[in-house]
């Protein structure tokens, strides 16, 4: 397991929570329990596409879904069917681990959650209304994201940030 970085006291956890942001390695299992997957869609000039965010939360995001109990297989395909009209052979990227206080009030699992990044693995062209955003501002409108480590992942299959990544 390969931790990219780890946040103390993450503001949008409950007080006491962490959040790790992990690069998956293929010969380890996938996390479990999943919270939502997010889809890393990028073109043959390297943008990536975004959704506009829902809710009281304003700009850009990665195309998600919720991970319901039919498991994650079943999120990514219909995730993958949602945004390119059938099913596309991804790959898992990584994920942020959240983990609570044990008895905490949290919407997702707890004390565990996690939410993975997964990467399509051809330039399959979207039909869902989007924008693409090139690397400038991709950082701009998604830097903050906690998530946004291993989108250099998902960009260079690893060969940047496994580097400079601590072992975990």
């Amino acid at each position: 397991m390969l931790v990219l970085s780890c946040l103390p006291d993450a503001p949008w956890l409950p007080p006491g929570g962490r959040a790790d942001v992990v690069v998956h390695d293929p010969d380890d299992p996938v996390p479990s329990p999943l919270g939502l997957v997010r889809l890393l869609v990028t073109d043959s000039d390297g943008r990536i596409f975004c959704r506009a965010r829902t809710g009281d939360r304003p700009g850009w995001d990665l195309p998600t879904a919720p991970v319901p109990d039919g498991g994650r297989q079943t999120a990514v395909e219909k995730l993958t069917t949602a945004v390119f009209g059938q099913v596309t052979a991804t790959e898992l990227v990584g994920y942020v681990r959240n983990t609570v206080p044990a008895g905490t009030r949290y919407e997702w699992p707890a004390p565990v959650a996690h939410f993975a990044v997964y990467r399509v693995l051809d330039h399959a062209v979207p039909v869902l209304d989007g924008t693409w955003l090139d690397d400038d501002a991709a950082a701009e409108h998604l830097g903050e994201r906690h998530w946004w480590p291993l989108i250099a992942v998902g960009h260079d299959k690893g060969s940047s940030c496994r580097h400079s990544a601590t072992q975990g």
